[in-house]
This record gives structure tokens, C-alpha cells and sequence, in this order.
């Protein structure tokens, strides 16, 4: 029997820097297919700490079931790190292509996406497991091919190179691949680098142990994988912009991915136009004027309203309702992402329905999280604060409608001031709307809650939609505080908050005064 370092074409130390290499790009690989699916799962079902923990821990599952299988491949070591390999660049490249693609076109896009759309990332997560699991098995035998070493010793070396690689690959998707290629295409890029590396691996090194058969079997595998990874590649743009027209209609005008999330514009005039931030409807222009007026006009007529403060509303439609109301001298907005407010500058759709509120002197404009900036030093204190922010049941927004974000916005306010909150749809999501009111009731304020009919359908599909008809919320729930009184003190004279109180009080479930508040260690917004 020929010694192994003898069908070696390099020296032991040469093959052992290259077994150690291949490892940390599989690495790497590997962590990106995992990131890839958190965040894909996590912008298209929503609730990412849901989303993440069902992901990671079905992909830690299959590891260990791959570890397994892959005893069965160890006398074929070479040949089977090799198939397994181009298995895994095939199906982690393709995933965010293929969910994304059973997102756009699956059938109804409301109820029928969130009942199997978790299936299909469990599928996804078992299948890359699997595969990544499988890898470490094989490659313990051939890094012990090339030099032969304790267990301890090569098992260290393996999990050195695998955790160094997992660093870079993590680190890489959010700061190259994500914001450099977007989400599909960095997946596709991942998978060839997978491919190339595994392919090179067994071909260059361990090309010996297989027969010419087999040598060329691998080959026209790898070429497959590839050839389909480049297709995919050069087809992705179209592939997006039908994507993108069948989840949200014909007429989209900007579609841009932004360091904080993608924004999506729609409509040819202010009857069409709808506004969406990572797929969630945020503004329709058949309702803005209700909603915006459901959200200002109680608070600002309830006392004074000098000086107001708006914590989100980066389209600037919070803002200008505001300044309908006379005797408004200020408004600050606080908004996070700079392109939703250039947007709400330039579009002339929207910056139209806006009434171009940015050039009023009046207004002032943050770029800043609203959590980190209330935190800061303030000398300016607010009559009015408006809280015009996603929904609370979106995970990354659950400190925004915590007690203590409620304290912070104590300290801005002046006395007498009033806050008004955006707290989702009350009707089919009663107990997460009135956690919100239980929040504020905790952090201080005494309130007043109510609820407006509105958004008339017109919705795509999005993450953390509740159905209604046509997928839409069947309402808007709002809370008006106010800090040490019983209640707001809202103006009675106000037909919305008097309507809308009735209306909340209809959808007030039991036990509605023991609702625990929300914190930050603790958040209770169901996702």
C-alpha cells in the first residue's frame, strides 16, 4: 500500500497549509449561508428573533445529523468532500433565489406564504446543516492523509481554521456581501467561492485518490454548479425586477437598498403612490390624510403646540399635518434612514403629497435613532411628541414601545405635553395594541386610547402583515398620553379621538388593566 504522503503532488507542511485553507473558506461559506437565511427569513416572514432562532437552531441539529451521515463517505474521503461540497454551493447559493422566488409568486401572498413559508426555511436550514455538518468528518480524514497527527492535534487545527472562518464570513456578510451585492447575488458569489474552493481542494490535492472516472465526474459536477451559479447570476437583476412587480404591482419607481432597509416607491400620482420599508406598507396615498390626521390632530389640539417633535414620519406627512395647525413655530424629525427623507425631498410624487414640507424653514431634520437620540442631551423641550413608527410587533422595533423609550420621551416633554403613538392595527391584534397603552400607563402617562377605520387594501405582500381583506389591517390604533394625569386630557370637541375612543373600547380585551408593560429585557409584542 502506497503511503499517503507519497500520492501527495506537494510536500506534507504545503498540503496541510492548504486542507487548513480550504477549511476556513468552507467556514466562511458555511456562516454566510446561515446569516442568508436569518435575514431573508427574517425580512419576509418577520419577528427575527423568532425567525433567527428557528433557523440556527434546525441548522445545529443537521450538523450534528451530517456529522453522521458522513461516516458512511469516510473510506472515499476525497471523492465525497467533493460532492458534498458542490451540494452545498448548488443549494446555499440558490436559497435566497428560490425562497424569495416562492415568496413573490406563492399562490395567495397573505395567509398562504405565513403558513408555509416556515417550512420552507426549515427545509432550507435541514438541507445546508446537513451538508456543512458533514464537512468537518471528512476533512478530519484527509488532513490526517496528508500528515499523520494525534486526534486531539488535528481536531484543533480543523475547529482553529473552521472558527477563523466563521469570523470572516460573518463579519463579510454584512459589511461586504450585503451592502456591496445585496442578498442574492452575495449568495450566488458565496456559492461559486464554495464550489471553486472544494473543487480545488479535492482536484488539486487529492486528485490521485480518485480513478479518471471519477476525476471527471467532479469536474462536470463542479462545472454544473457553476454554470448554474453564473446563469443565476447574470439573470438576477431581471429575476428581481419581476420579483419585485409581482409582490408589489406593475408600477414600482424606486427601488433602492439602503444601510438601514429597502424602500420601495410605487404609483405614477398621489392617488396610486404607496411607500414600503422592507416590504411593510408604510404610507398609501388613497389614506394618508386620514391616518396622518388620526396621529396629529388630537394631540396638537389638546393644548399647546409650539414645538413639536416627530420620532419616524421620514416621509415628512407628520410633519405636514403639523403645520396645517396654526401656531406651530418648529418641528423636528428624528428619522434613522437619510434615503427615506432625501426620498420625501426629491420624488416629486411624494414630496407633492408632502407639500413639500422640507423647504418650510419651520422643520428640521435628524438623522439618528430616535432610542439613542432621546438618550442624549436636550435643552429643547416638546408640546407635542409624535411617535410615527413601525408596528410594535416588528422585533426591531420593541424598544421603541418600551417603558423605558416612554421615559426617555418624558424627559423631552414640556409640561402639560402630550405624546401620541402609533401602536398597530387594534382590531386584529388587540393584545399587542393595548401592551402598548399597558407600557405607557407603566413608564407614567395617563392615556387614552383610540382606533381609526382606514387602509382600503392596495397591500403586497410583506412580513408581519395581519390579513384582513386583501391582506390589509382592518384599522389603525393610536394611544394619547399625557405624563400625571388620569388621562390625556385629550380635546373631547376632537370628533376623531371621540369616535375612535368608542372604537377602541369595542376591541378592549379582558383583563386589559393587568396587561404586563413592555421593556426592553422583557419585550411582550408578539411578532
Amino acid at each position: 500500500m502506497i503511503e499517503p504522503r507519497q500520492r501527495l503532488p506537494v510536500t506534507p507542511r504545503t498540503g496541510r497549509f492548504l486542507v487548513l485553507a480550504g477549511v476556513f473558506v468552507c467556514a466562511a461559506c458555511g456562516l454566510v449561508y446561515e446569516l442568508e437565511l436569518v435575514a431573508l427569513a427574517s425580512y419576509l416572514i418577520g419577528d427575527s428573533v423568532t425567525q433567527a432562532s428557528v433557523v440556527l437552531s434546525v441548522m445545529v441539529f443537521a450538523m450534528g445529523l451530517g456529522s453522521l451521515l458522513a461516516k458512511r463517505l469516510r473510506c472515499r474521503a476525497a471523492a465525497g468532500f467533493g460532492l458534498v461540497e458542490a451540494a452545498l454551493a448548488l443549494v446555499g447559493g440558490c436559497s435566497a433565489m428560490a425562497l424569495y422566488a416562492a415568496f413573490a409568486w406563492a399562490g395567495d401572498r397573505g395567509e398562504m406564504w405565513a403558513g408555509g413559508s416556515r417550512y420552507l426555511f426549515v427545509a432550507f436550514s435541514l438541507a445546508i446543516g446537513v451538508l456543512i455538518g458533514a464537512e468537518v468528518p471528512l476533512l478530519m480524514v484527509l488532513i490526517q492523509r496528508v500528515r499523520r497527527q494525534d486526534a486531539g492535534g488535528a481536531v484543533a487545527d480543523l475547529f482553529a481554521a473552521d472558527y477563523v472562518g466563521a469570523l470572516v464570513g460573518g463579519l463579510a456578510f454584512p459589511f461586504l456581501l450585503l451592502p456591496w451585492f445585496g442578498q442574492l447575488t452575495g449568495a450566488l458569489l458565496t456559492g461559486a467561492v464554495n464550489v471553486l474552493a472544494g473543487g480545488a481542494l479535492v482536484l488539486g490535492l487529492f486528485g490521485r485518490d480518485l480513478t479518471a472516472r471519477g476525476r471527471r465526474l467532479l469536474l462536470a459536477v463542479n462545472a454544473v454548479v457553476l454554470a448554474v451559479l453564473a446563469t443565476a447570476a447574470v439573470h438576477v437583476d431581471d429575476f428581481e425586477r419581476a420579483a419585485r412587480r409581482a409582490v408589489y404591482g406593475s408600477d414600482v419607481r424606486v427601488a433602492v437598498r439602503t444601510p438601514v432597509q429597502e424602500v420601495v416607491l410605487t404609483g405614477a400620482d398621489r392617488a396610486s403612490l404607496r411607500l414600503f420599508l422592507d416590504g411593510r406598507l408604510r404610507v398609501s396615498g388613497r389614506d394618508e390624510r386620514r391616518y396622518h390626521q388620526a396621529l396629529v390632530r388630537p394631540a396638537l389640539r389638546a393644548g399647546r403646540h409650539e414645538r413639536v417633535l416627530v420620532l419616524g414620519g421620514g416621509d415628512g406627512l407628520a410633519a405636514a399635518e403639523a403645520l396645517r395647525h396654526a401656531g406651530v413655530r418648529r418641528v423636528d424629525v428624528v428619522e434613522l434612514d437619510a434615503a427615506v427623507v432625501g426620498l420625501a425631498r426629491r420624488d416629486p410624487v411624494l414630496s407633492g403629497l408632502n407639500g413639500h414640507v422640507y423647504r418650510d424653514p419651520r422643520v428640521h431634520v435628524t438623522e439618528a435613532d430616535a432610542f439613542r437620540w432621546l438618550r442624549g442631551p436636550h435643552r429643547r423641550t416638546y408640546d407635542v411628541v409624535l411617535a410615527d413608527l413601525p408596528d410594535p410587533g416588528i422585533t426591531a422595533s420593541t424598544k421603541l414601545y418600551s417603558q423605558e423609550f416612554y421615559g426617555l420621551v418624558a424627559r423631552v416633554l414640556a409640561p402639560g405635553g402630550r405624546l401620541a403613538v402609533h401602536a398597530g392595527p387594534a382590531a386584529t391584534r388587540p393584545h399587542t395594541y393595548w401592551t402598548v397603552d399597558a407600557t405607557l400607563r407603566a413608564a407614567g402617562y395617563g392615556t387614552e386610547p383610540y382606533r381609526v377605520t382606514g387602509r382600503r387594501g392596495g397591500y403586497a405582500a410583506g412580513p408581519d402583515r395581519i390579513a384582513g381583506p386583501g391582506g390589509a389591517p382592518r384599522d389603525w390604533g393610536f394611544v394619547l398620553a399625557s405624563r400625571g394625569r388620569t388621562g390625556a386630557g385629550g380635546d373631547r370637541d376632537c370628533a376623531v379621538l371621540r369616535a375612535g375612543t368608542r372604537a377602541a373600547e369595542r376591541v378592549r380585551p379582558a383583563g386589559w388593566r393587568a396587561l404586563p408593560p413592555s421593556t426592553l429585557v422583557h419585550p411582550r409584542y408578539a411578532g
